[in-house]
């Protein structure tokens, strides 16, 4: 029945861009984009326990990368896309070396993955290279071949995609043997170096893993809007958007992200909207993140393990 249920919602994807709006195509990109680099938070601050507030300097330097790439040097973007995921994995690589060398842990790791996403931002908005903070602008120009599309069909299954990826990433991990050891450094680092586990290598590798998927977002955004600044790549809204996802969804789980996703961005869209049906609600401008807070203080008391755990009680 769970593989029904599944191939019936892989089949009422793909021919869910055929029946609606264009609109309705865009938000359902927005939710397989999100659930994207969601999972890509989760593969380290779910399954491997290591919990960052900085996850944006993945998504930014992937986002950067591509577009110097093709604006400065004349690269094709689908060329760019690969060395820039690439270039996320090495940064994240970096990152984990340098923190835990430093035996750097918990709200430690978490703090720091916060100071190198705002020490990337605040570089990329003085550097020459990256066009300070003025950003850079990708020209137009709707071809295939240029990364660029005509109608939001092709971006959202582009966007479902990079979705059955992660999720294909994620479930490979709850199978493998590298998730296994992720698993036991998550609830207990010391028993699982004495069980003979590298900790510091399992670490750097998922963390290098997770950068790169995180990288592979931001070049996708990148292409998409054809514009990115310091705020946009680096800011810290991008980390929390990662992290909420995944906690709402289930942390360590495999449809987490993606459950997270659908729920978030759709109370996005109705709050977006609802000042037109509501005119007392015009001054309420941030009414989504305050349905986004309310939701996760909810989760975190009622809900630890997010809305997949109602998922895994009901199938039990």
């Amino acid at each position: 029945m769970r593989n029904a249920a599944l191939a019936a919602a892989l089949l009422a994807a793909l021919v869910y861009p055929l029946l609606v709006p264009n609109y309705l195509i865009t938000v359902g990109m927005l939710m397989f984009f999100t659930a994207f680099i969601g999972q890509s938070w989760n593969v380290s601050g779910g399954f491997a326990g290591q919990t960052s507030f900085g996850h944006a300097v993945f998504f930014g330097v992937g986002a950067y990368t591509s577009t110097i790439l093709h604006v400065s040097y004349g690269w094709n973007p689908w060329l760019a896309w690969p060395v820039a995921t690439a270039m996320g994995g090495l940064v994240g690589a970096g990152i984990a070396f340098l923190s835990f060398r430093a035996g750097l842990r918990g709200s430690y790791f978490a703090l720091i993955t916060l100071a190198f996403a705002e020490v990337f931002r605040i570089v990329a908005n003085s550097a020459g290279f990256t066009r300070g903070g003025l950003g850079m602008l990708i020209k137009a120009d709707s071809r295939f071949e240029n990364f660029q599309f005509a109608t939001p069909i092709a971006p959202y299954y582009l966007a479902l995609a990079l979705c059955l990826v992660s999720l294909a990433i994620a479930w490979w991990l709850t199978r493998s043997r590298f998730g296994a050891r992720l698993v036991a450094i998550r609830e207990n680092e010391d028993a699982a170096r004495a069980l003979g586990i590298d900790v510091f290598a399992e670490k750097v590798k998922v963390l290098t893993l997770s950068g790169a998927m995180c990288a592979a977002g931001g070049t996708f955004y990148a292409q998409k809007y054809l514009y990115i600044d310091p705020s946009i790549a680096f800011g810290i809204d991008k980390s929390v958007e990662m992290l909420l996802v995944t906690m709402v969804g289930g942390a360590g789980t495999i449809f987490g992200p993606l459950i997270g996703s659908i729920a978030l961005t759709t109370i996005n869209e109705l709050t977006r909207n609802a000042a037109s049906v509501f005119p007392a609600l015009k001054n309420v401008q941030p009414l989504s993140l305050v349905v986004y807070g309310a939701m996760l203080i909810l989760i975190v008391a009622r809900l630890p393990d997010g809305f997949a755990s109602l998922l895994k009680r009901r199938h039990a």
